[in-house]
């Protein structure tokens, strides 16, 4: 297997801050590569070393010279009256056939292939960008977090394109679903090394976390070690006659040393307080249209309301209007008819990515915190700043000096501190590393407050979703089922519904494969059932023990009627008790299914 690209020894500093310090590393062909790190490791300086747009302090980048660089250009021209496939001919100089050829991969035919590049939204821009790319055929691809702001219709594409992709691969990424399923390797940054790892992201950390156990344990022995000959010294070494002995047992603590464990990612742990929560609903529309004109709205006819705790993904294609739903119930847009209506007294966050430009333009980032959170003690601030990647010294510099990145970390920071009712997010987790992403995710399914957000990191949702609003075709309707089944729809392409009394079964000797699905409806039947069961248990029983107390207080005379109805419920107890161990054994099986269906 040839080298493609080959760091050797490279430095790095800016200022007084090391990203690099004779960092080696070499990528060979076929090698898809997750690049991992925390937020200002170093990732996309590397990147840009490879591209020549950033220089080394010591050492050397060198690619093959067969090596063919694939990537996103930042800044790209768009001609005005350029048709798609125009645009690929012209980046990749390839027949229009080629160009429609791999156009196709990402979904983009017919009609599409004749539009005006600027005419299409940004998810499909970005389709044909990476088409482009692609096209072209190189043997390296560089990509710096390439699922920002797509849609998971295009990201799934995209995957499936990297996955079926023959070259080496850089990927830069927070989403470590898309990380797992793409990469064959994990490359990490960190304490200014580079180490690859021959696995993906979930077999890294896995064997990373044996490394750091291993360790520790090790280091646990050796001090047990040291006590152990320092008391022998401490108790002998005035004696005359060890005084030998306690020198030896001197110079073997001296030998005894321990492993220096680095922590490779930041451990971070966010918490969000939400203040008291009641039982009711905490947001309420009512034929609800949102847009920009009243000729045109983007969504309309939107009824629906959800309780106060729930956690709602807004998801769909871009330019579906998830965004405009947002800003609109955010009371950042005007609505256009119907109406909408917060539950008493909620208190509203808003996060969206023109909010950070929005942050005053005078005063420090700490002076911002300060202000954003309240009541919050000084130590909650710190500690949340610092999960937020910010150092003491970071929240003196002034906001109007800020990076985008710094803004956006930043107002999230505020929010987190400032106990919201509700949270209204529009991809929260641009701009944040890999670490910071999971531990907000934790934090906010944590939440017991209402959440509403927009989120193309699967990883992400999976972690927060509790119910889903799919914006589609100008609608907005509550989807039935749970985000990994959504998933599994938008890679099949196929629609089903639990509702229909008979499955379908294809004619002639094929059985009917049941899809997961069909196995969810399955296992939602069962568990409503065993919770069935256990409520009558539970009544049951009540009355069960009410009878016997009654025998206790009243032991004469005998009471037959009571006598007989205890045995009646010693009976129907007997008996859902046996339902209910069928039921669980039931429900097992079909978890067993699932995971099989899964793999497949």
């Amino acid at each position: 297997m040839s080298i493609v690209l080959q760091f050797q020894d490279i430095s790095k500093s800016f200022g007084n801050r090391r990203l690099f310090d004779d960092a080696t590393v070499s990528i060979a062909e076929g090698q898809k590569i997750g690049l991992i790190g925390a937020n200002g490791s170093g990732k996309t300086t590397l990147m840009r070393m490879i591209l020549g747009q950033e220089t080394l302090d010591g050492g050397s980048v060198n690619l093959h010279p067969n090596t063919r660089l694939g990537y996103l250009e930042q800044n790209e021209v768009f001609p005005p009256d350029e048709t798609v496939t125009d645009y690929l001919v012209r980046v990749s100089d390839r027949e229009p056939w080629e160009c429609a050829k791999m156009a196709g991969a990402f979904e983009i035919k017919k009609e599409k292939l004749e539009a005006k590049f600027l005419s299409l939204s940004g998810g499909y821009q970005m389709r044909v960008r990476l088409a482009g790319i692609l096209v072209r055929q190189p043997n390296l691809l560089l990509l710096d977090e390439p699922t920002n702001y797509l849609d998971l219709q295009t990201v799934l594409l995209l995957e499936e394109v990297l996955r079926t992709y023959r070259g080496a691969l850089l990927l830069i990424s927070h989403d470590r679903e898309f990380l797992k399923n793409v990469c064959t390797h994990t490359l990490e940054l960190d304490n200014q090394k580079l180490t690859l790892f021959p696995g993906n992201v979930e077999a890294y950390l896995e064997f990373k976390e044996g490394r750091l156990e291993e360790a520790r344990r090790y280091n646990k022995k050796i001090e047990a070690q040291r006590r152990h000959l320092q008391g022998f010294v401490d108790k002998f070494r005035a004696k005359a006659s060890k005084a030998t002995q306690a020198q030896s047992k001197m110079k073997q603590i001296d030998k005894l040393q321990t492993i220096e464990i680095a922590h490779s990612m930041r451990t971070v742990r966010i918490k969000i307080t939400a203040p008291p929560q009641k039982k009711a609903v905490a947001l309420e529309c009512k034929d609800l249209s949102v847009g920009y004109s009243a000729d045109k709205p983007v969504l309309e006819h939107i009824d629906f309301e959800i309780n106060r705790g729930e956690h709602l993904a807004v998801l769909g294609e871009n330019g579906q209007g998830k965004s405009t739903f947002l800003k609109t119930i955010a009371e950042q847009l005007p609505l256009l008819s119907g109406s909408f209506k917060w539950g008493y007294n909620l208190r509203v966050a808003y996060y969206a990515q023109h909010v950070p430009l929005m942050l005053p333009t005078i005063g420090s980032a700490g002076d911002y915190l300060v202000s954003a959170s309240g009541r919050a003690l000084p130590e909650d601030l710190l500690r949340m700043a610092s999960n937020f990647l910010f150092t003491k010294n970071d929240l003196e510099k002034p906001i109007s000096v800020l990076s985008g990145g710094e803004r956006a970390r930043l107002c999230l920071a505020g929010i987190c501190l400032g106990r919201y009712d509700v949270l209204v997010f529009d991809e929260p987790t641009n701009h944040l590393d890999f670490d910071t992403v999971e531990a907000l995710g934790e934090a906010l399914s944590e939440f017991e407050g209402t959440i509403i957000f927009v989120s193309h990191s699967r990883t992400f949702v999976s972690q927060i979703a509790t119910s889903i609003l799919e914006i589609k075709d100008g609608r907005a309707k509550r989807y039935p089922y749970p985000y990994e089944i959504y998933v599994y729809e938008l890679k099949t392409h196929e629609k089903f519904t639990l509702e229909e009394d008979e499955k379908p079964i294809v004619e002639g000797t094929i059985p009917y494969m049941r899809t997961k699905v069909d196995i969810f409806g399955d296992i939602q039947q069962t568990k409503n059932g065993l919770k069935r069961l256990e409520h009558d248990m539970e009544a049951l029983t009540k009355e069960k023990n009410s009878i016997l107390q009654y025998f206790v207080e009243h032991p004469t005379p005998p009471n037959v009627q009571k006598a007989k109805r205890l045995k009646e419920l010693d009976e129907q107890i007997l008996a859902r008790e046996s339902d209910w161990i069928k039921s669980q054994e039931s429900l097992e099986t079909l978890k067993k299914e699932m995971k099989t269906a899964e793999a497949s």
